[in-house]
């Protein structure tokens, strides 16, 4: 027997078509997390291979900083964590809103996603125009 109720105000079949449609949105946020995850550790830890580079070419050179690529990759294994957890929150909200019949678009989600990520993409372009030697 369904959880959904008698009288549900989506036709038949479209009630299944939505809850895939939040489904496959929920895992294409987890795919994006990951893959930001992923980027994050390989910025964390290029600062510590540049350091480990150096002294294996020459072992009077001593870096004592990783300059901001520890911290800018923390951010950014955080802002992964962050997308998932609110996937996983509107997934659940969705859900809901399905069941009852009561669809509607998000626009703060939305707004607040996009500024997360724009400001992520500020920070290392900032980091990248720092960091970089001039010719």
């Amino acid at each position: 027997m369904s959880n959904r109720p008698n009288k549900h105000p989506l036709a038949d079949g479209k009630f299944e078509t939505e809850l895939l449609a939040n489904e496959r949105t929920f895992l294409a946020w987890v795919r994006t997390s990951i893959a930001v995850m992923g980027l994050g550790f390989v910025v964390a830890r290029f600062g510590l291979w540049i350091q480990d580079l150096a002294s294996n070419v020459n072992p009077r050179i001593q870096l004592k900083s990783t300059g901001l690529s520890l911290p800018l990759g923390e951010i950014m294994i955080g802002l992964g964590g962050l997308l998932t957890a609110l996937a996983g929150w509107r997934y659940h909200i969705v859900n809901r809103a399905i069941e009852t019949g009561k669809i509607k678009a998000d626009r703060g989600m939305v707004v607040s996603v996009s500024i997360i990520v724009v400001a992520t993409a500020i920070a290392i372009i900032l980091y990248m125009f720092f960091t970089s030697t001039r010719a």
